[in-house]
């Protein structure tokens, strides 16, 4: 294709775009100016190309979520042979297929404690809003109905469902709309000591459930201390309060281990996922429940459980899942995860080292994060401004601005090797560098 014809096409589908698509969490302003950032073709591995032939780097795995890398063949195999057998069928009224159910039973194999039972949904919006509905259905059947309160945590993030967007801790999001879900309430997001207190304040005999990330992660990869958790855990048995947790972007190794709860040596009573279960290349997540909590259920419901999505359970999804979770075992994803998170952290120290304008820097595994200290030198938040040279420079990141914060993000594919962590930190380096000299 000549270069004259790229143009054209590619002129072409930005017009198009700006037309036509109203894109979720974009500015819609720098959309209509500027059209799309980019206009991607073709991944591999930790890379993209877009329609113009421009290679980058992809640091933030789309949206934390492509888990085994780009252009894997096998899951749009798995794909289709699920789709010329069985596209999709009903899991209402008790319906099932093989699928989903080799998919809830691998589950239960791989999470932590005794978590056996999924509600699937498609993706992670929905597994928030459905623990939500599951935990105040439970106290319903334990003739606790007051017991209806959810309690998150400050610079939390737990999707954009109208639920989910009253759970979330990070009060724009929460102001985009101006009718809110009731009985969602904040805490302060690494005490223990304020979980208490606002139990007590709220009355726990109120409560439903407490849910956290365990690594909070679009509010600025906020990495939890080594026995908050395990505190948690015991404040939430204390005053009979469920435990959630959010594995939306946490879960299927990001953090080193399976799921990142993992990493405090506690179990949930319910626990949400999604993103990594396929990688990105099929909708789907859920919602994990105890053993305990699930011979509640059994014991207890006696009519319809009356939730459900049209694509709970959905075959190829599951099928694709179920490939997705075989090839991170098989290629030791975690095991990597851990070892180039580590790697990363030691590249995220040695530009702190270089470069004036970087603060704090930390990693759990390939989740990681660089503070940039903007505020003595009078200005505004600069990661953006670093996005966007970064961008220039062949690798995308994520900045994180809420609440006063000044924050780059990360959480490259977990395939990613020592070469192209080398190249991430070189070319963020760069990039920090342009934006510090230009100041």
């Amino acid at each position: 294709m000549s270069e004259k014809v790229i143009v054209c096409k590619e002129i072409e589908l930005a017009e198009l775009d700006k037309k036509h698509f109203l894109h979720p969490t974009s500015p819609v302003q720098q959309q209509q100016e500027q059209g799309p950032a980019f206009i991607f073709k073709k991944g591999e591995g930790v890379f993209l190309e877009d329609v113009k032939g421009n290679r980058v780097m992809d640091g933030m795995s789309s949206l934390w979520n492509v888990n085994i890398g780009h252009g894997r063949k096998e899951l749009g195999q798995a794909a289709q042979e699920q789709m010329n057998q069985l596209a999709f069928s009903s899991c209402f009224a008790t319906f099932s297929n093989e699928p989903a159910i080799r998919l809830a039973a691998k589950l239960a194999e791989i999470s932590p404690g005794n978590l056996s039972t999924t509600f699937f949904t498609s993706g992670g919006s929905e597994a928030n809003d459905t623990a939500y509905k599951l935990a105040r259905h439970y106290w319903i059947l334990r003739y606790m109905p007051e017991k209806k309160k959810i309690i998150s945590r400050k610079k939390s993030y737990h999707g954009v469902a109208m639920g989910a967007t009253s759970a979330t801790g990070l009060k724009p999001f929460r102001d985009f709309t101006n009718s809110l879900a009731p009985d969602f309430y904040y805490t302060e997001n690494l005490s223990a000591k304020a979980l208490r207190e606002t139990i007590e304040t709220e009355g726990p005999e109120t409560i439903a459930a407490f849910i956290a990330e365990p690594v909070q992660g679009a509010g600025g990869v906020h990495i939890a201390p080594d026995n908050y958790f395990k505190e948690v855990r015991e404040i939430c048995d204390d005053y009979n309060i469920l435990f959630i947790t959010d594995e939306v972007i946490t879960g299927f190794g990001r953090t080193g281990k399976y799921f990142g709860i993992e990493h405090y040596g506690v179990v949930p009573d319910m626990m949400c996922f999604a993103k990594g279960v396929t990688s990105g290349y099929a909708q789907l997540g859920g919602v994990m429940l105890s053993e305990s909590i699930f011979e509640d259920f059994k014991e207890l419901s006696t009519g319809t459980l009356l939730h459900g999505y049209t694509y709970s359970g959905h075959p190829m999804a599951c099928a694709v899942a179920l490939k997705n979770i075989e090839i991170i075992e098989n290629e030791n994803l975690i095991e990597n995860a851990k070892k180039m998170g580590d790697e990363m952290l030691r590249g995220f120290k040695w530009i702190q080292g270089e470069r004036n304008i970087v603060g704090h820097v930390r990693a759990l595994g390939l989740m990681g994060a660089v503070e940039i200290n903007s505020k003595p030198m009078g200005q505004g938040p600069l990661s953006p401004r670093i996005v966007a040279e970064a961008a220039r420079q062949g690798l995308i990141c994520r900045s994180v601005v809420f609440d006063d914060m000044d924050i780059l993000v990360f959480a490259p594919p977990l395939s990613i090797n020592k070469q192209e962590i080398d190249l991430l930190i070189e070319t963020l380096n760069k990039s920090i560098c342009s934006i510090e000299q230009g100041l």
